[in-house]
């Protein structure tokens, strides 16, 4: 009894050593989440841009100005799109001001006044006659009743408040916008320091590992990094097909400002779960400027929906499911694990690390099990 009652006892220490560390990990995750979001961003960035690295140093550039030349290039690639959805926004509120305001007015006005005559159909429908006459001399009964007015409250006495409602909400906010703002900051300088010193870390890593386990981390570096890429690539190249078509549909419709609604209305199409609807928001809004029938609104809303459903269940598996190999259950619990850590970010970033989970899985002999769990 004396020997069972110790190995149910090991059992036990041996089970729940490793539940309190998960445990430990994911408050860690989450009580750190601006750091860990920035740190794996920085490095989903390295992987992408480590080819462009590499094909400089072959033409004999030095790793560290390869990374300095591919780090410029990318944050002015950055600056020249954000400037050019800037200019076409700030196009877009000045057009709305001077020449759309009075158009969007009566095309909401259309909008409500086809919905309250649905609404009335449908009450009239669902309604009996009688039923409605009664409540229409209930209505007409109570309003020739003349109830005496109360006598005006005392005005309540006016403490001096702090802060108006504006600046609390800024002062609340102020700080965590601050540390996200400060984090982000230091993205460009880990991109560029992964780069330049690859190489240097690479074998600092690797000296943690003997034998054979240096093999596999060798091997599950390169997965990760193979998958981080594929996984990106794949989405932009989707995400740009869905731009040009959404870009030509909506200039075809005639809609203003096709080259800014078409990339954000592909672009947002590619969220997970919540893509549909932001994908619908921004051709919706700037519709109003030139629609004035319900019929145009859900034509439009059609050909969005049809294009996220294509995209999606037929093209998304080829660019980039196939690339990930992770079962639809997987990434649904996946997207709400890391959605639910980390927000909008965790969402984004819940399949690259999902699936770089899965490829030191499969690397690892005794845990390939677990690979195949999370496998297609």
């Amino acid at each position: 009894m004396a020997l069972v009652s110790r190995q149910l006892e090991q059992m036990a220490r041996t089970r729940t050593f490793p539940l309190i560390g998960v445990g430990v990990l994911i408050a860690l995750l989450y009580w750190a989440r601006v750091f860990f979001i920035t740190f794996f961003t920085a490095v989903a960035i390295a992987f992408i841009l480590e080819p462009f690295v590499a094909l400089l140093m072959r033409i004999r550039f030095p790793r560290s100005l390869a990374s300095f030349v591919v780090c410029s290039v990318g944050l002015l690639a950055v600056y020249l799109m954000g400037l050019g959805a800037y200019t076409q926004v700030a196009s877009l509120i000045e057009d709305y001001q001077q020449n759309y305001g009075q158009k969007v007015a009566d095309a909401v006005q259309n909008v409500r006044t086809s919905i309250e005559e649905m609404e009335k159909a449908t009450y009239q429908l669902v309604v009996p006659a009688k039923q409605q006459q009664k409540q229409h001399e209930e209505q007409t009964r109570q309003r020739r009743k003349k109830t005496p007015e109360p006598p005006p409250a005392p005005a309540p006495e006016t403490k001096p408040v702090d802060r108006f409602p504006v600046t609390e909400f800024l002062y609340t906010r102020l700080g965590s916008v601050y540390q996200v703002l400060l984090m982000s900051s230091f993205v460009p300088f880990l991109v560029y320091f992964m780069l330049s010193w690859r190489d240097h870390a690479h074998r600092s890593f690797l000296q943690f590992f003997e034998g054979d386990d240096r093999t596999v981390a060798a091997k599950s570096l390169e997965r990760i990094a193979e998958i981080v890429r594929s996984f990106v690539v794949g989405n932009f190249a989707l995400g740009l097909l869905l731009a040009v078509a959404s870009s030509l549909i909506f200039w075809k419709m005639g809609l203003p400002y096709p080259l800014l609604t078409g990339p954000l209305s592909g672009f947002f199409s590619l969220v997970p779960y919540i893509g549909l609807p932001l994908a619908l928001a921004p051709p919706m809004l700037v519709s109003l400027m030139v629609f004035q029938g319900v019929s145009s609104f859900v034509l439009l809303g059609a050909i969005v929906m049809l294009l996220h459903i294509v995209a999606l269940n037929l093209l998304y598996p080829k660019f980039v499911g196939s690339r990930v190999h992770l079962n639809p259950l997987v990434v649904t619990v996946a997207l709400m694990f890391w959605g639910f850590l980390w927000d909008a970010a965790g969402l984004i970033l819940a399949i690259p690390l999902t699936a770089g989970i899965k490829a030191v899985c499969d690397n690892v002999t005794s845990m390939r099990q677990y690979g195949k769990f999370l496998g297609d």
